[in-house]
């Protein structure tokens, strides 16, 4: 399989108006997955780890209602404004404060006064809290910015070294 594989005919990049939590998330995993992710490749189906975070996001705070945004699903937003994300990771990841703070981005330029953000890891027993500020709000707009640009690339990203690959459902993709 050809490492550098090139756009599909009529490939429209992504708008920043598109640029969803799971465009971020990838952002911060790895370019390559976010490239094959815009164009429709979408191993995540199959994925055994994605079929976890699901259970646990659908048997933890279950009565919490999700907010739909354009191309973002928000977990909940809580009265007093702060957005809540459940992950299924036992640890925080830079990936998931990074789409966190899209997300409150995304209130902000709605009109919403926002606070911030608070990332629930429901098996750790574990809460991180993200107030978005100037820092955020900036972070926020640079990943987005980002995200188009790796989109718009006219070739897929080099692929990360295998070891960092682990449990990515896009491995056979890249690897096989």
């Amino acid at each position: 399989m050809n490492d550098r594989s090139p756009s599909p005919p009529g490939h429209a990049p992504l708008a920043e108006d598109d640029v969803g939590g799971i465009h971020v998330k990838y952002l911060h995993h790895c370019h390559r997955q976010l490239w094959l992710y815009t164009r429709g490749y979408r191993p995540e189906a199959d994925s055994d780890l994605v079929a976890f975070g699901e259970a646990v996001d659908a048997t933890t705070f279950r009565r919490k209602r999700g907010v739909a945004l354009d191309a973002m699903r928000i977990d909940w937003v809580d009265g007093r404004l702060w957005v809540h994300e459940v992950k299924s990771a036992r640890r925080p990841d830079d990936a998931h404060t990074a789409q966190a703070r899209l997300y409150c981005l995304a209130l902000a330029d709605r009109g919403v006064a926002v606070h911030g953000a608070v990332v629930h890891y429901p098996l750790a027993r574990r809460t991180v809290t993200i107030p978005f500020d100037d820092a955020a709000r900036a972070s926020a707009l640079a990943d987005r910015a980002h995200v188009v640009e790796v989109s718009a690339a006219p070739s897929a990203p080099a692929r990360l070294e295998r070891a960092r690959c682990k449990g990515c459902s896009y491995l056979d993709y890249c690897w096989g």
